[in-house]
């Protein structure tokens, strides 16, 4: 099989290097200097170092080379990218999308974007991933989303394995809803992740969230999260599977979560561009938080701890303020 990826971050690189065990695989970089790097040198030391690159793997600078005669290619760039590479790949080829999140500007989500573009073999891959993990071959799961069954099938061919579950849905709006909204709850609990350890290095134990807290703000945050992916026309049960309640758990604990490092630098204190300059890389939720609160509000939806973050990210509230606004709010029926 032939498989393309584009973008050489953490986790289309990550993907390739899974991959080209077993298939012919080109990753693509649009930054001749950087595709260079990677050909030479056989690893990515920016996003995962000491990960050598299988011998099946290639590094292409052009993209319509890289893109040409492949079985499926994997869109691997951020959100901004995305309708680039679509439009940039052969009409008949399947393409599968790696990012999470709105497009900036219109507020579109991948499968809108595909619609809009006028492609249709297309889907998204997502679930509770670390590119780190599944780069050193760590037991994952993964669910590929379409609705043509081809290229959900087509994931499956390409990564499932020992290590690698790719289940199957034909729900992909559900699962993007699911990619774009764990990200924005993920630097909610990083703030409540932030103030308790702040409180607990004081003792002052009566002054941030504990455990418990982080527990409720997660059971909120998929409320959340189903509520709007029910409007858009998502199935309620994949926000309980891999891409809903999977990838919200992970990105808003794991330590490796993007996200949630930025809601814990902004729990100690620093703004949200120091936050931003100190992570080094993108993080989805900073800037897909306003347009998942734009898009509930339209559709009539109650997204209160999206909310809270849009005012804490544009600087109306502080993480203290935020977590006191949230605790303030009136008793409610839970569902």
């Amino acid at each position: 099989m032939k498989l393309t990826v584009l973008g050489a971050g953490a986790w289309g690189t990550a993907l390739a290097i899974q991959a080209a065990g077993r298939h012919e695989v080109r990753l693509w970089a649009r930054d001749a200097a950087q595709a260079h790097a990677l050909q030479t040198e056989r690893v990515n030391a920016r996003y995962l170092p000491g990960q050598v690159f299988p011998s099946g793997l290639q590094v292409a600078t052009d993209r319509e080379t890289a893109v040409s005669g492949a079985d499926l290619v994997i869109i691997g760039t951020p959100m901004s990218g995305l309708r680039e590479c679509l439009k940039a790949c052969p009409g008949d080829t399947p393409l599968l999308w790696l990012c999470k999140g709105f497009e900036a500007g219109t507020g579109l989500l991948g499968h809108e974007i595909a619609r809009e573009v006028g492609r249709r073999a297309v889907g998204v891959l997502s679930g509770p991933s670390f590119a780190q993990e599944v780069a050193r071959g760590q037991p994952t799961a993964l669910v590929a989303a379409a609705e043509e069954p081809v290229v959900s099938d087509l994931a499956v061919a390409a990564f499932h394995g020992d290590r690698l579950r790719v289940y199957t849905s034909a729900d992909p709006v559900g699962v993007e809803v699911g990619g774009a909204v764990k990200n924005v709850m993920a630097i909610a609990g990083g703030v409540a992740d932030g103030l308790r350890e702040r409180a607990e290095a004081r003792q002052a134990w009566a002054e941030a969230p504990g455990l418990n807290a982080r527990a409720a703000l997660l059971t909120r945050g998929l409320a959340e999260m189903t509520r709007l992916g029910l409007a858009l026309g998502a199935r309620a049960e994949t926000f309980l599977g891999l891409s809903g309640l999977g990838d919200l758990v992970l990105t808003a604990t794991g330590e490796l979560s993007r996200n949630r490092r930025v809601g814990v630098l902004l729990a100690q204190g620093l703004s949200l561009q120091q936050a931003l300059a100190q992570l080094g890389h993108v993080a989805e939720g900073v800037y897909s938080a306003r347009t998942v609160l734009e898009r509930g509000q339209r559709l009539g939806q109650d997204l209160p701890i999206t909310a809270i973050v849009v005012d804490l990210l544009e600087g109306r509230l502080g993480p203290e303020q935020a977590l006191g606004r949230l605790m303030a709010r009136d008793p409610r029926a839970e569902i």
